[in-house]
This record gives C-alpha cells, sequence and structure tokens, in this order.
C-alpha cells in the first residue's frame, strides 16, 4: 500500500508539471492563430524536427502501446515486432520519401489547407469535397473514443480507486485547452515535447522491464520466452519466438500493411506534409519520423512480448487491453524511487501518445465541418468566422469523443474497427494518383472512391446481416481495410484510361511548381 501511495504521488506531481508546460504552448501558440491557415497549418512554416514529431506522435497512440501492442505481443510475441519495422518503414520513410513533397507543393499552389479542399481543387469537385468531409466527420470522431479507453486503463491501474471516466476527463479537458487555444502550432509543438517524452519513455521503459527477474537480461530474454508453457490459450514458446509470428503470420501481415499503409491515405496524417515549411526540410523530417517510428512501434511490441514472462503466462482481468499496463504496474509498481519514477514517466509517455493522436483527429474532423462543409452549403459564410466556427467544432468533437468512449455506445465501438481500413480505402487512391498522374481523372478519382468505401462497407452489411451483428464483421476489420486501399489504388489509374481527361490548362495550373518549392 505503501509503494502504491508513492507512485501515485509521483504521477500526480508528473502530470501536474505535464499540463502545465502544455496550456502554456496553447497560450503562446495562440498568437500565431488569428487565420484559419494559421489554426489548421501553423501558416505552413513548420520546421523538419517539429513536423516529424507531429506525424509520428500522431501515428502512435496509447491504442498502440495498450491495445495493439499488448494484444499482439501476447498472441504472437517476437514475431510483433515486425508490425513496429513496418511502421517504420513503410509508414514513415516510404510515405514521406514518395508523398511529403509532392503532397506539400501542390497542396501550397492549390491553396488546399485541408484533404476534402484538395479534393475539391485538384478534381474540380464540390460534391468530392462533401463526400470526402462526411467520411472523415463519421469515421474519424468514433476512433478518437478508443484513444480514451487505451489510456484511462492505464491511469486505472495506478489509481484503481477512482473510476475511469475521471481520468478520460482529464485528457479531454487538456487536449481541449491547448488545440482549441492553439490549433495546429500548439499540436506540433506539444508533439514535439510529447515525442522526446516518448523516446525517452520507451528506452526506460524496456530496459527496466528486461532488467526483472522474471525477463532475465537481454541474454536470456528469448530462452525464457522459449520455456513458456500453453496455459490452455493453445500458444507456446515456440509461437512466442517465432521470429515471423507461427501459426499467425497471415494475420501479422495484414496488421502490417493495415498499420503502415493506411498512413498513406489518412488525412490527419497527410495534413503533417501540408504544413511543412519547405520542401529542404522534408528530406530531414523523413529520416527523423522514420528513427522515431522505430524507436516506438519496436519498443511497444518488444514489450507486449516480454508480458508472458512478467505476467507468469496469466491474462490479467480485463484481457489484452490490460496485458501492458498490468505488465508495468508488476514490474514496477512495488519497488524504489527510481522504477515509481519511471512507471511515471511511462504514464506520461502514454498519455503524451494519446494527446497528440487525439488532437489530430479532432482537429482534421472539425476543419472538415466548418471549411469543407459549412461554406460549401452556406454561401454566404464569412471567411473571418471560420477560426472561431473550427475552435468551437473542436471543442463539440473532443466532448462528443469523451461521451462516446464512456457510454460504450456499441454501433460506434464496432465503427472505430473499419475507421483506418475505411477512411484510407476511400482516400489513398484518388490521393496518391492526383498528386502522381496528370492522366488521373475526375471519373476515375470517383470510381476510386466509391469502390476503396463500398470494399469496406459492402461486405460489412451482408456478414452483419448474415451474424445480426456488426460485431462478427468487426473481425475481418484488417482484411477488408487492407483490400479497399488495394482497391482504390488499382480502380482510379482502370478508370481514368477511358474516361475524359481534364484541359491542358487546368493541368498546368495544378501542377505549376511555385519558386519557393523548387
Amino acid at each position: 500500500m505503501e509503494n502504491l501511495a508513492q507512485t501515485q504521488g509521483v504521477t500526480i506531481v508528473a502530470l501536474a508539471i505535464f499540463a502545465l508546460v502544455m496550456v502554456c504552448i496553447g497560450v503562446f501558440s495562440s498568437l500565431r492563430t488569428k487565420t484559419i491557415d494559421g489554426f489548421l497549418l501553423g501558416n505552413r512554416s513548420i520546421g523538419p524536427w517539429v513536423s516529424a514529431f507531429a506525424y509520428g506522435t500522431s501515428y502512435f497512440s496509447a491504442v498502440v502501446f495498450v491495445g495493439y501492442a499488448g494484444q499482439h505481443g501476447w498472441n504472437i510475441g517476437i514475431g510483433s515486432l515486425w508490425i513496429g519495422i513496418g511502421n517504420a518503414v513503410l509508414g514513415c520513410l516510404a510515405a514521406w520519401w514518395l508523398l511529403a513533397r509532392r503532397t506539400r507543393t501542390m497542396t501550397h499552389t492549390l491553396g488546399s489547407k485541408t484533404m476534402p479542399e484538395f479534393f475539391e481543387a485538384r478534381y474540380d469537385s464540390r460534391g468530392m469535397k462533401i463526400f470526402a468531409a462526411v467520411v472523415i466527420f463519421v469515421f474519424l470522431v468514433p476512433y478518437s473514443a478508443a484513444v480514451y479507453n487505451g489510456l484511462g486503463n492505464m491511469f486505472l491501474a495506478i489509481f484503481p480507486n477512482i473510476n475511469i471516466n475521471v481520468w478520460m476527463l482529464v485528457i479531454a479537458v487538456l487536449t481541449g485547452i491547448y488545440l482549441i487555444l492553439g490549433g495546429y502550432v500548439a499540436t506540433a509543438y506539444t508533439d514535439f515535447i510529447q515525442g522526446i517524452i516518448m523516446i525517452l519513455g520507451v528506452f526506460a521503459m524496456v530496459i527496466a522491464l528486461v532488467k526483472t527477474n522474471a525477463v532475465g537480461g537481454f541474454s536470456n530474454f528469448l530462452g525464457n520466452l522459449a520455456a513458456v508453457s500453453d496455459n490452455g490459450d493453445g500458444i507456446t514458446g515456440a509461437q512466442l519466438t517465432n521470429i515471423f509470428g507461427g501459426r499467425s503470420f497471415e494475420f501479422l501481415c495484414y496488421n502490417i500493411m493495415l498499420t503502415s499503409f493506411g498512413t498513406w491515405g489518412l488525412p490527419q496524417m497527410v495534413q503533417k506534409y501540408y504544413a511543412i515549411k519547405d520542401t529542404k526540410s522534408i528530406k530531414q523530417a523523413t529520416i527523423i519520423s522514420t528513427v522515431f517510428s522505430l524507436i516506438i512501434g519496436c519498443g511497444a511490441y518488444f514489450v507486449g512480448s516480454l508480458s508472458r514472462l512478467i505476467l507468469h503466462n496469466t491474462l490479467p482481468e480485463g484481457g489484452v487491453d490490460n496485458v501492458i499496463p498490468r505488465t508495468l504496474m508488476t514490474a514496477l509498481g512495488d519497488a524504489n524511487m527510481v522504477t515509481t519514477i519511471i512507471l511515471a514517466v511511462l504514464l506520461i509517455l502514454l498519455l503524451s501518445a494519446s494527446m497528440s493522436t487525439l488532437s489530430s483527429i479532432v482537429l482534421t474532423s472539425a476543419s472538415a465541418i466548418s471549411v469543407d462543409l459549412i461554406p460549401t452549403l452556406k454561401k454566404n459564410a464569412k471567411p473571418e468566422n471560420q477560426v472561431i466556427t473550427t475552435r468551437v467544432l473542436c471543442l463539440v468533437f473532443v466532448a462528443l469523443s469523451y461521451i462516446f468512449a464512456t457510454m460504450k455506445i456499441s454501433i460506434i465501438v464496432n465503427v472505430m474497427s473499419f475507421s483506418w481500413g475505411i477512411v484510407s480505402g476511400t482516400f489513398i487512391g484518388a490521393y496518391i494518383w492526383g498528386i502522381c498522374w496528370k492522366g488521373t481523372t475526375k471519373a476515375g478519382a470517383w470510381a476510386g472512391m466509391i469502390a476503396g468505401f463500398a470494399t469496406v462497407a459492402v461486405p460489412t452489411i451482408i456478414i452483419a446481416c448474415q451474424n445480426g451483428s456488426i460485431q462478427a464483421a468487426a473481425k475481418f476489420a484488417p482484411q477488408m481495410g487492407v483490400a479497399a486501399m488495394a482497391v482504390s489504388i488499382i480502380v482510379v489509374p482502370a478508370v481514368s484510361l477511358f474516361t475524359k481527361k481534364f484541359s491542358d490548362g487546368f493541368l498546368k495550373k495544378v501542377f505549376t511548381v511555385q519558386e519557393e518549392d523548387k
């Protein structure tokens, strides 16, 4: 009991310091968010380090640490590290290398602040803008609720007598304050600080856990893991030490593709390219974001793979979502002040990861309404009111995501499962071909969007009707998401080859490279 009180005291002090820093950044950043371009993109003046960390911290939330790393580390073992490697190489290195420069240049040329605005300007289609905005709103706001749940479990492990809803409210209030005050500028600079905390926390977490008696150090952990016996779930040490995932190889491949290529079409990730200050900064940001992702992703899944040793091969109450929280509390919660401080830092790590992802999603969702829908549907909407409207909508969406998380509405919970796949599958083809190929047509872009959306929506409806529950379809969400992305990328050029092309004058305007982008 004394050790728990010590852990709680140190954690509260760390949280207070962290919250104060975040609020100060929000107040400072508010000076640079007087216009909608400043609020959403920081006036397109964000440097490479901040841009790279903003990308990485938006990529890895508490859902990755507490959910994915706990679940896949427990069930797959060492092979789950391939997800972290895939995220770094495909989700960061390849994405920045192939997409960042083209995206930054074209969105700057077209004056696009959001992905729906990009679709409207690139394809001369107001309807496409409205469709994209609706997809973003419907599928990203529910996803943000998952962020609360992932972090809430960790708070609950340290403060078992305080309701999880209280901690989710703390996350919502703190995120809302700095986001509403400073917009993307506040988000980007807090992401930079949060990214540093995440790196330090991951190193501390790995070293502290590996040194425990249960793991036995870097030289013995593989042998100890290989000795794990079947506890009734059919998983043995042979599975946990199989570098290629053993019987979970196919499942592993789908998750690598979904979580890596999925970022290529997610608006909250793509928007980081819009805001970087110049194309010269992209090369630096590419390297930085890749290294960051490699550290965070591999660190998270490595810890997940050690969880059976720490927890003595017994799944904790609460299931796989409680694997990482219980692993950390078991290894670090009943020890000295050093490990107590490490545990507090790890909680701040998870808080940082969650808040950065949450703020990116909320900002993207709010702008879909204030910038993309309202001016399109309301002809006399005043541009000067967009900043106020966006701030209000940020507050509303933070509140909505909190409500969804606390109420655990079944339809919302299940929509979360499809969010990455359906959003990325809808946008990825029209976005990538749009920035890379002049031959992409409006009909091709529409066909790719509809086909990607339908690849998830139609099977989901069929499976749900056959089984009487959408939960049955949710089990196939990774496969459907990967299929949607592949279909979208294939359909766009296929339809574009046989449909009406844009005029040379229009294409010249779209693909013009401004002097500062050369």
